[in-house]
């Protein structure tokens, strides 16, 4: 099954600057091939299911690995039946909509 995360892992007790187990994980993501963009507060993951949560577990272990004993990850998971779609057409299809529904009220609105 193909799935769209948003996954976002936090060591707990890992002081104040997580930029190096981000890092971590990301050259782990980097490494499976599967299609991912790393975002402020977390990184946008798509795959086979399998291959993802994969990818999370040995993110996980790494995270360990470096030295912390508690992780909180918060996960959105996107399945979808119909069709594969990629995260990197949703937001192009949202912008999309806006230009259509652009109109003088509704640019007097955002002012």
């Amino acid at each position: 099954m193909w799935v769209s995360v948003d996954f976002c892992a936090i060591p707990l007790g890992a002081g104040i600057s997580l930029s190096p187990f981000i890092a971590a994980c990301q050259k782990i993501i980097g490494k499976t091939g599967l299609d991912y963009q790393l975002g402020p507060n977390g990184t946008s993951i798509e795959g086979e299911w399998n291959d993802v949560f994969n990818c999370i577990r040995s993110c996980h272990e790494e995270i360990h690995r470096l030295g912390p004993t508690r992780i909180y990850t918060t996960l959105k998971v996107n399945t979808r039946t119909d069709r594969k779609q990629s995260f990197h057409e949703k937001v192009p299809s949202v912008l999309s909509s806006l230009d259509c529904d652009s109109s003088p009220d509704t640019d007097k609105q955002n002012n």
